[in-house]
């Protein structure tokens, strides 16, 4: 079996490293891949969202599957033209990739269904977002709508705070098109955890849970980040949390997906609150972590 694995991080490296234990496995390209996987594999010197140069490659190369890492090529609908192509592919298709690619889509699709998630309000006026601001209790959290390299999520905790951040996400565009649309939302207290699950658009099934730590300094101060590291399993979790989270919230999405056309194949990744009234929604993304 010839693998192709796109992207370049230490996701894209610690899969390679796994599928190469595989007897299964006679072949790994990665594009673009880095210095780690080179041990393991071929690298391919074609970027993540080159779409159209991936195919070809794909179907030259006669590759049998195709693994895609990062969020961006999937939002641009890599999976929907290997598809085409009738070449074997594992991601969600580009529809089903806004879960990550859009904070309102995510929300709403949550509320409509009733997956525990924080309460929000979503703004295309800075002005009438100001306004919000003005009357709400901190601390908030304000989320540019899209992608934003996992920097895009600010905790704020006084009004200044707030006023300062939405002026950076929807005048300064620090985040381009991602900030043209923001969420606002109550801030939840609890444990943070992040599960994750193999779905083939009806069956899921869930993988052991990580805790990650976004914040760029010491201490869970500064910025987020993508990531600064992470570690699994997480010990000292309340009992019964992660049967919970089967029952409210993983298996309901991919029902919600489906009940609105949307069939979810690939990595589901469910950042999660642990709070008092139980797990609720931070974030879906649609692909492994990274870290």
């Amino acid at each position: 079996m010839k693998v192709l694995v796109i992207g370049g991080g230490g996701r894209e490296h610690a899969l390679v490293w796994k599928m190469a234990q595989s007897p299964k496995v006679e072949k790994i390209f990665v594009a673009p891949g880095n210095g780690g996987t080179r041990d393991f594999a071929e690298n391919v010197p074609i970027g993540v969202n080159e779409v159209e140069e991936l195919l070809t490659f794909a179907r030259e190369e006669k590759i049998d599957l195709t693994v895609v890492g990062p969020e961006e090529p999937l939002l641009l609908g890599i999976v929907d033209r290997f598809e085409e192509e009738g070449l074997p592919i594992y991601g969600p298709n580009r529809r089903a990739a806004l879960i990550e690619g859009s904070k309102s889509f995510a929300k709403g699709l949550m509320k409509k269904y009733g997956i525990p998630t924080a309460r929000y309000e979503e703004f295309t006026s800075y002005e009438e977002a100001a306004e919000a601001l003005c009357e709400a209790h901190y601390p908030l959290v304000l989320k540019a709508d899209g992608l934003a390299a996992g920097k895009g999520v600010v905790i704020v905790r006084s009004q200044a705070e707030a006023e300062k951040a939405l002026r950076e996400m929807m005048v300064d565009r620090i985040f381009g098109k991602a900030g043209e649309k923001i969420v606002i939302e109550e801030f939840l207290e609890g444990e943070e955890v992040t599960l994750l699950a193999f779905v083939d658009g009806k069956t899921v099934l869930p993988m052991e849970e990580a805790q990650d730590h976004k914040p760029v300094f010491d201490g869970n101060r500064g910025p987020n980040t993508g990531g600064m590291g992470a570690y699994s399993p997480v010990p000292h979790l309340p009992s019964g949390w992660k049967e919970m989270a089967y029952r409210t919230i993983l298996f309901p999405i991919v029902e919600a997906m489906r009940r609105e056309g949307i069939h979810y194949r690939g990595v589901l990744y469910a950042g999660l609150m642990l709070t008092q009234e139980g797990p609720e929604v931070i974030e879906f993304n649609c692909r492994f972590g990274d870290p």
